[in-house]
């Protein structure tokens, strides 16, 4: 391949890897320059070579008539803002690393949806507003003491913005199908228990 050619796929890469929010616009012009003064072939590959997340502390992640999932282990960064216009956006933290204390999603949606699903233990706060839009949150309360808490922020227009907690490997039906069960056991359990008085 020659290095033309080498050097046409290496900037579509990093232009894919930015939409996903792999890194930085900053960091995007930066390694942009770089390939146009490459020589060879290695430096154009060094370019490409993934990066953790967990060197980063802020993301930036922009979705235009596009859909990205994020599955499975990845680091999440403390800061995250996300964009989204006539897109999807899954965020599934089951999996995800996070780092203790406040973890702050910063939400901007245009006609879009945007999905976070968290671990049970993850404490949510929802602090996001929606202009003909709707949001839907079904988070569980930490049973104990959470060391971890997701904070959404931002706005919704014209679009959805949903957050819900889920086992993992569970599907939404099933968490709903769990938790009519928890009720309606409660519910029975405290009607098979005597008043104090008696």
């Amino acid at each position: 391949m020659e290095l033309t050619e080498r050097r046409d796929l290496v900037i579509d890469r990093l232009t894919t890897d930015y939409a996903r929010g792999a890194f930085e616009v900053e960091e995007l012009e930066r390694r942009l320059a770089l390939v146009h003064t490459a020589t060879s072939a290695g430096e154009l590959d060094a370019l490409v070579t993934p990066q953790p997340l967990a060197l980063v502390p802020a993301q930036h992640m922009r979705i235009v008539f596009g859909s990205i999932e994020r599955i499975g282990p990845w680091d999440v960064p403390q800061q995250l803002t996300a964009r989204v216009v006539c897109g999807n956006l899954v965020l599934d933290l089951r999996e995800a690393r996070l780092t203790p204390g406040v973890t702050e999603i910063d939400v901007n949606v245009t006609m879009g949806n945007i999905e976070v699903i968290v671990p049970p233990g993850v404490e949510v706060n929802v602090d996001a507003t929606s202009f003909l839009g709707h949001i839907e949150e079904r988070t569980e309360r930490a049973t104990t003491r959470a060391t971890t808490t997701i904070r959404v922020v931002g706005r919704v227009k014209l679009g959805h913005l949903e957050l819900s907690t889920l086992r993992l490997g569970e599907t939404h039906r099933e968490a709903r199908w769990r938790r009519r069960s928890h009720r309606r056991w409660r519910r029975h359990h405290q009607r098979a228990l005597p008043a104090p008085w008696e």
